[in-house]
């Protein structure tokens, strides 16, 4: 059986159409996202808020290292799906975290997603200009 080299807690995080695989490693506060630094990969301050958003709400800020994978969507949505996953990966370090996270709404998928193009139209609602007569 598989056993990794460091014991760490696993999210699965997801918004609109972005899904990140989160690990959670005791450490000192480190972020590494695709394998580069969070600040190389966000370039807005309140994108790397919104990721640590979690640990301000459980009060756990500086005590876990993350390396996380996220693919699909923009920026906002894996900035999203990343405090989704992590919120998900506090739960396994601590059941008591569950109320405190609940509360703040992290525990919730987003279930708001990109709407389908319907046939006939330019886009999902968009109609062809001068279209009546």
């Amino acid at each position: 059986m598989y056993a990794p080299k460091k014991p760490y807690f696993y999210g699965t995080g997801r918004r609109k159409s972005s899904v990140a695989r989160v690990r959670l490693i005791p450490g000192s506060g480190v972020i590494t996202i695709n394998k580069r630094d969070i600040d190389d990969y966000f370039g807005l301050d309140t994108l790397k808020l919104v990721v640590r958003q979690p640990f301000g709400v459980t009060n756990t800020i500086g005590k876990f290292d993350i390396v996380c994978t996220v693919t699909g969507g923009g920026v906002s949505g894996q900035a999203g799906a990343i405090r989704h996953g992590v919120a998900r990966a506090l739960l396994q370090v601590s059941d008591e975290y569950r109320p405190l996270l609940k509360k703040a709404g992290l525990l919730t998928r987003d279930p708001r997603m990109k709407e389908r193009k319907k046939y006939g139209l330019k886009a999902a609602r968009r109609a062809s200009q001068f279209s009546k007569r």
